[in-house]
């Protein structure tokens, strides 16, 4: 198996764990920031190591959905993908594309808020 669809099993792993909690979406956001900083220092390694890498691609949805904490601390942990253009841009993109989701989910749904 491959580190990409690695990330994508454990992503799989954490929808379905946080389902079975009392707050969900708070384990959803807490799962998807913890494996999203695990994969930019799984990355780095693999960058490091001339290994395969895991797509930008993958980064950036870990992110779209939730995981841009976690991403931006690892970014940071790991001084990587931290000037590279155009996936900056792209990330910044998928960061307000979340918050503008969960801002309309918050107004529409009962069970975060609206």
């Amino acid at each position: 198996m491959n580190l990409n669809r690695f990330c994508y099993l454990l992503l799989a792993f954490a929808t379905v764990g946080s389902v079975f909690t009392p707050y969900p979406v708070l384990m959803w956001f807490l799962l998807v920031n913890v494996l999203t900083l695990l994969i930019y220092g799984l990355d780095k390694i693999a960058a490091r190591k001339a290994w395969y890498r895991i797509p930008e691609a993958t980064l950036l949805i870990f992110g779209t959905i939730g995981g841009w904490p976690g991403a931006l601390t690892g970014q940071q942990l790991f001084r990587h993908k931290t000037q590279k253009q155009p996936f900056k841009t792209y990330f910044i993109a998928s960061v307000m594309v979340n918050i503008a989701v969960m801002v309309a989910l918050y107004f529409v749904s009962p069970v975060l808020g609206g």
